[in-house]
């Protein structure tokens, strides 16, 4: 099966993972989700030839993102127009968080007897999260304002051992490509093959509802997730990375 072009799984992941607010500047997206997520509040462009008047558009997002009492953040893939990197080149802003997007065809995959599938807002899944993560009040409420403007399928996956949560993810299809997101193992449960266990029980709920491509965003320098995703068959496709003003 070819995958689908950068462009689409881009475009998947802008409603498997959505912005609060959302403003469009030709092919320049503004997104805010109260901060939650770097990838949910920032700008990015999605066409190499929309650089008109980078400068000024790009001061037009940092003041965006200001009235909304958020830093400024450029998420630059490769379909970032040249001149908005020119822009942010002649500002100094910084490089952070090198990442990349895997990808596979979604093929047959065996769920965890001890793995559920839940709605994103269900009380168990978010319940996971929380105490997976380790997040406050305030996050859990960022978190719930994101899943509550989740438009496509989804579900949150959560494995158990012994009735308590262990493990635990989001998958989201967007234009038949199921998107993984917030992916988190029991610090104290490690190498026992949960998050494995997670994904597959995920995968199995994406290709039972429709998705026939999986996608999902690890960072650069995180070797285990790297490994993990290898195995379970994704593939590097390109790389991205956050650009934060020089002074951040």
């Amino acid at each position: 099966m070819t995958l689908p072009d950068i462009a689409a799984f881009e475009r998947a992941g802008l409603e498997a993972w959505p912005g609060i607010a959302v403003e469009w500047d030709g092919a320049w997206v503004r997104r805010a989700a109260n901060g939650y997520t770097k990838r949910a509040n920032s700008l990015q462009c999605f066409d190499p030839a929309d650089g008109h008047d980078a400068s000024a558009r790009l001061e037009a997002g940092q003041a965006w993102f200001a009235a909304r009492n958020l830093p400024p953040v450029i998420r630059t893939t490769p379909l970032q127009s040249p001149a908005l990197t020119a822009a942010l080149d002649a500002a100094d802003w910084r490089v952070i968080d090198r990442s990349h997007l895997y990808a596979m065809p979604l093929g047959e995959a065996e769920p965890d007897p001890q793995g559920r599938a839940l709605a994103p807002l269900d009380p168990a899944f978010l319940a996971a999260q929380q105490a997976l993560q380790k997040y406050g009040a305030g996050t859990m409420d960022n978190l719930q304002a994101l899943l509550t403007v989740l438009a496509v399928p989804a579900a949150g996956i959560v494995i158990y051992r012994d009735g308590v949560p262990v493990a635990s993810g989001l998958m989201a299809i967007a234009d038949g490509i199921v998107i993984t997101g917030n992916v988190i193992t029991d610090k104290a449960r490690r190498r026992q093959g949960l998050a494995g266990a997670m994904m597959r029980t995920g995968l199995a709920w994406a290709r039972a509802n429709g998705a026939n491509i999986a996608a999902l965003n690890v960072q650069a320098d995180n070797d285990a997730a790297k490994a993990l995703y290898a195995g379970l068959g994704y593939r590097h496709q390109y790389d991205y990375l956050y650009r934060i003003p020089k002074e951040a």
